[in-house]
């Protein structure tokens, strides 16, 4: 016989099934995810830290966990809900079972209960906290437990790397700043040539800068773009300076440091078939999606911000541009993983508005810039009284 799992909301709404994972107890943000494939990338996503995820296609499970499909090392789901899990996956290349996976990672997972009931809840009142749990404690005492535990408000700081790391390229030098960074990111980067330099979420522009960069791409990440107003900062002093590029919570930051506003959606975007409009070409693309806010739109007004793409659902801000300075940002997923690769082409976009920027701001040879900057530090020796001997 399974263990039981039981899924209590905020609302009072308990939903009793079958455990699989891990045992205990787990508090989160209750979402939905409206993928047919690609579990494992979303388990592996860190911008799901905090949140209890259901999926709302019924079969999960079925072709197990591969080593090259994780999106981060680790998963940072607090819960994972499923209408079937399938115990034995049919597929050569899966190496354990998603139950395995959350066993290990200590993440607890239910399943055989009505997901379409829990997603057709979550539509109608909007996302919220929920208690995973598969001790028999009372219902009373669950509701307790629900609502003395406060929802995490740290994610980005505990999914980002504590310390820089890079993979090699010959081309430009990307600092992809880590909110929250899927190894999607990093691989579109090498896959072109770059030389790509991971960095904290805590990195400041003069230490970004110090690494000598040709851009900067702002990573997804967890959250509210307001629990890190540091980064708004680092952002707001990098325009200018080198060009940047920022996805989803990168665009969130991105438009804060640019004076705009963001807030919460009722359920937010998650999914790998969100149809986007590029409002330059025209063109619509499906893309990859995994976010709880949104730039609200009358607060780009009196900003220097340009609306280049829009949700085609709900008609949400999905793209911004710099009116004045080499800078852009999309709200969706361009690296995919799951989902279509349609909107790869912005990393290439991203290199060729590197490549333009230093064409028009061409700079001196390095060891020009060597020789003027030794050149100040004396004079600046100078002018605080040291001794100098005139020569006879």
């Amino acid at each position: 016989m399974k263990a039981k799992a039981r899924l209590l909301l905020e609302d009072g709404t308990l939903f009793t099934g079958k455990s699989f994972g891990a045992e205990g107890d787990s508090v989160g943000e209750v979402v939905f995810n409206t993928g047919i494939t690609g579990y494992q990338e979303v388990l592996s996503d860190p911008s799901y830290c905090g949140q209890i995820v259901t999926m709302t296609y019924p079969l999960i499970g079925n072709y197990g966990i591969s080593r090259d499909d994780f999106e981060s090392v680790r998963p940072f789901v607090h819960g994972f809900v499923v209408r079937r899990h399938e115990e034995a996956p049919s597929n050569w290349r899966a190496q354990y079972t998603l139950g395995n996976l959350l066993k290990e990672y200590g993440i607890i997972g239910i399943s055989d209960i009505d997901t379409r009931m829990l997603t057709r809840k979550i539509r109608h009142h909007g996302v919220m906290k929920g208690l995973l749990t598969t001790s028999d404690r009372s219902v009373e005492e669950l509701k307790e437990m629900l609502q003395t535990t406060p929802l995490m408000t740290t994610q980005v700081s505990t999914v980002s790397t504590p310390h820089v790391f890079s993979a090699p390229g010959n081309r430009e030098r990307v600092v992809l700043v880590d909110f929250g960074a899927k190894s999607g990111i990093v691989r579109d980067l090498t896959k072109r040539g770059c030389d790509v330099v991971v960095v904290p979420q805590d990195s400041t522009a003069e230490q970004i800068m110090r690494l000598a960069p040709d851009g900067v791409l702002l990573s997804n990440g967890p959250g509210d773009p307001k629990d890190v107003p540091h980064a708004v900062e680092t952002v707001r002093q990098l325009l200018g300076q080198v060009p940047v590029f920022g996805i989803c919570l990168g665009h969130q930051l991105f438009a804060l440091a640019c004076g705009a506003d963001t807030e919460k959606l009722k359920f937010g975007h998650r999914g790998g078939n969100h149809p986007v409009k590029d409002l330059i070409s025209g063109r619509c693309y499906i893309t990859s999606q995994n976010h709880g806010y949104t730039v609200k739109e009358e607060s780009i007004a009196g900003t220097d911000l340009i609306v280049t793409h829009i949700n085609n659902n709900d008609r949400t801000i999905e793209g911004l541009k710099h009116n004045q300075y080499p800078a852009f940002s999309v709200q969706y997923h361009p690296e995919a993983a799951p989902g279509p690769f349609d909107s790869s082409y912005l990393f290439d976009d991203f290199l060729t508005m590197i490549r333009s920027h230093q064409t028009d701001n061409p700079q001196a040879p390095r060891q020009a810039q060597m020789l003027a900057a030794w050149k100040a530090e004396q004079s600046d020796n100078t002018s605080k009284g040291e001794l100098h001997y005139a020569q006879k």
